[in-house]
């Protein structure tokens, strides 16, 4: 009997010591610090892209197109002709539809017109040019010109400095906050990144086929900014 209940409190103790063990190994929730950095890089841009189109209306519906083909044949003639290379001058839109007349007084509808639109979308690569350029093609018929975007032909190397710029911004940050809350900065466990997209600088033109102005069209291009947006993770202890 002596043996018996010693070996049973032998197992007793054994049970509550790996119940003690158990509790002290639960695992610890990681503390982190997250923080965003910006980085922005401000360049002069040197390539531009525009749309140049022709509209035209006519009740004949092959007076409509065969007016608008010759015009616009003539617009792309003079581009070429200012020194716009053939690669750069693509169609991007060619459409025809009904437009409907009304009689101002009764409201009725009197008739309608075919309308012909063709647009070609331009890269100017001199931007030095880029006014003359404009009024090269109203002189030549063009009666909408659409969404200047200005740009960087390359900008990689702007973006990696952008980069560098807003992990820099991160890591100062991350620095002072955690100086304020008394935690120690550990190694970095993520990081995540975004970069914005090019400015994009408005212009419209009406009217079209008459001579074009005398003076080059107005154009600042100002420039073009490069963000970049770091989310980054640390540990802290």
């Amino acid at each position: 009997m002596r043996n018996k209940y010693f070996f049973f409190s032998s197992i007793l103790v054994l049970a509550l010591a790996l119940s003690a063990c158990g509790g002290i190994a639960q695992p610890t929730q990681a503390r982190t610090l997250n923080v965003s950095g910006n980085g922005t890089v401000y360049l002069s841009p040197d390539i531009a892209y525009i749309y140049v189109g022709v509209h035209t209306d006519d009740p004949d519906i092959a007076i409509a197109v065969n007016t608008n083909n010759t015009r616009t044949q003539a617009l792309v003639d003079a581009l070429k002709g200012a020194g716009v290379a053939a690669a750069d001058i693509q169609t991007s839109n060619f459409s025809v539809y009904t437009s409907s007349q009304y009689d101002k007084v009764t409201g009725q509808t009197t008739g309608s017109t075919y309308a012909v639109d063709n647009t070609v979308y331009i890269t100017v690569r001199d931007l030095s040019k880029l006014g003359s350029l404009l009024n090269t093609a109203v002189g030549a018929g063009a009666n909408n010109i659409n969404s200047i975007t200005f740009d960087v032909a390359d900008k990689t190397a702007a973006q990696a400095q952008a980069r560098q710029k807003a992990m820099e911004n991160a890591s100062s940050l991350a620095t002072e906050l955690a100086q304020t809350a008394g935690v120690t900065l550990g190694a970095i466990q993520d990081v995540t990144y975004s970069e914005n997209s090019p400015i994009l600088y408005g212009y419209g033109m009406g009217g079209g086929g008459a001579a074009a102005p005398n003076a080059s069209v107005p154009i600042q291009p100002g420039l073009t900014q490069i963000t970049v947006t770091v989310s980054v993770t640390y540990a802290i202890k």
